[in-house]
């Protein structure tokens, strides 16, 4: 199935993505942020904040947003 993937760490990135049905948020963080943690994170899907466990769906936009810009002052 195919979502609209935004990536807005570091440089940032739009992509198209297609996903296994059934894929949760987490499970996508998971695997497109292996190294990153979720709570540094704000992550939210058609613009509304969505719990670790909402499964996507077709069509969905997912967008990936870090709580603290690195280099930032406080």
């Amino acid at each position: 199935m195919r979502c609209l993937l935004i990536n807005n760490d570091g440089a940032g990135f739009a992509d198209y993505i297609n996903i296994d049905e059934g894929t949760t948020v987490a499970k996508l963080f998971a695997q497109r942020m292996p190294h990153g943690r979720a709570e540094s994170y704000l992550i939210r899907v058609n613009r509304q904040p969505v719990a670790s466990d909402q499964v996507l769906q077709e069509g969905d936009r997912v967008s990936i947003t870090p709580t603290k810009i690195e280099g930032a002052s406080k």
